[in-house]
């Protein structure tokens, strides 16, 4: 076995490093405290579901284990990072798009984010090696926080941190507030990926029949900024053991940004150097900034940050030596329409074929492995069997399925920029 994932039996070990679940509503009740049984009871009773996928008779994708495991391995994939999905009690919509809860709402979405964490590492446990379980907190109270994460790490979950986003209007303190130097710092301490997903950190832009667009333009954009929070905020300077995941947010974006951050730190580490000579207007608005960043923005990247690429379009796939190719975890996005099941082969071919089959290995599977903590050699013996063939993904796709849903096949898809 490569220490990238790829198997001797010639066939990739795929693990996905962007996947969802949740419970069904009511089977949070047990992993709710006492206290809170007969409010949730209230609360449950009135609530209408308003996303369609998790009324239908295939919302139990996301919480029946045998099911997902059985669709997994039908896709080629051994194991999963497991991000939320389902609605945790007391939440208006998913907890990815639900807005920073108010304070008299507080207590009460904190007991359902626990609730959620104590059935993640329930379902977790559910496959052994299999899953690595993303746990949730709320930022208005960090040291709260911070003992949720010590909690989830002693539950076993290995997913890490799921970061919320502050968008303007939350009321919250940006991310680059020293406020939450606690949570980087307990994070780096016992070696916690702290996950941004796309769509944690947008505003609410009305009802308007515009939005919706609006919101599809803007939405990765919103999640982007966590990377530059964290670097001009100084969170890895202080802490350099710091793992910073974006996930579903794209990948080919990532080479510009960091050119344009580079050129900023560059801005302000010469007016640093000017303002001992002279009191000229960029040295006052850049002093002591460059010192309190520390690295430069590449070498952050370089030496602290990930993608979670989800279904990596072929685009994005000449971009793979910027943005460095063991940064890159390859996601399916399962059970989401948008997501590669059941086409996830089509889907690496469609991105992958005629890449070299080490760096293949390493962005479908070996580089999840090392920072969640996958077991490769428990994982092997799966792959071997139900893993996607290295000759099979090196074939490339003429045509895409007629009945795919996700937009690795999309239209334009197909463009390579070599």
């Amino acid at each position: 076995m490569s220490a990238t994932g790829a198997t001797s039996e010639d066939r990739y070990t795929v693990i996905s490093a962007d996947c969802h679940a949740g419970a069904d509503l009511l089977d949070y009740r047990p992993y709710l405290e006492k206290r809170y049984h007969d409010e949730f009871d209230a609360w449950a009773a009135a609530y209408v579901n308003p996303y369609e996928d998790l009324v239908a008779d295939t919302a139990d994708k996301n919480w029946n284990s045998e099911r997902r495991i059985a669709e997994l391995e039908q896709d080629g994939i051994v194991a999963e990072v497991v991000f939320p999905n389902t609605i945790p009690p007391f939440f208006p919509s998913g907890s990815l798009m639900a807005p920073a809860p108010t304070a008299a709402e507080f207590q009460r979405r904190w007991a359902g984010l626990r609730a959620h964490n104590r059935w993640l590492a329930d379902f977790c446990g559910a496959a052994p090696g299999r899953r690595a379980g993303v746990f949730q907190i709320l930022l208005n109270d960090v040291q709260e926080a911070v003992q949720e994460i010590r909690r989830a790490v002693e539950a076993g979950l290995k997913g890490g941190l799921l970061l919320p986003g502050t968008p303007p209007g939350s009321g919250l303190p940006e991310l680059y507030s020293s406020t939450y130097d606690p949570i980087w710092a307990v994070c780096a301490e016992l070696g916690v990926p702290v996950n941004h997903h796309a769509g944690s950190a947008s505003p609410p832009l009305g009802d308007e029949p515009a939005a919706r667009a609006v919101y599809m333009v803007e939405t990765t954009w919103f999640s982007h900024r966590a990377l530059w929070h964290l670097i001009f905020g100084g969170a890895f300077r202080r802490n350099p053991e710091l793992k910073l995941v974006l996930t579903e947010q794209g990948s080919g974006w990532i080479p510009g940004v960091l050119d344009m951050l580079d050129y900023y730190h560059g801005r302000l580490v010469a007016s640093a150097a000017k303002a001992s000579r002279a009191a000229t207007a960029e040295s006052k608005f850049g002093a002591g900034l460059a010192t309190s960043m520390g690295k430069g923005p590449s070498e952050v990247w370089r030496d602290n940050c990930f993608v979670g690429a989800s279904f990596m379009r072929p685009h994005e796939v000449p971009l793979r030596d910027r943005i460095g190719i063991e940064k890159i975890m390859w996601g399916s996005d399962y059970p989401h329409d948008e997501g590669t099941y059941p086409y996830t082969r089509e889907g690496l071919r469609f991105a992958y074929a005629r890449v070299p089959r080490d760096e293949v290995a390493a962005m479908v599977g070996g580089n999840a492995a090392r920072v969640y903590g996958f077991d490769l050699d428990a994982l092997d013996p799966i792959a071997a069997k139900i893993g996607p063939l290295v000759s099979e993904i090196a074939e490339p796709l003429a045509e895409p399925p007629a009945d795919a849903t996700s937009p690795v096949f999309a239209r334009g898809a197909s463009v390579r920029v070599w």
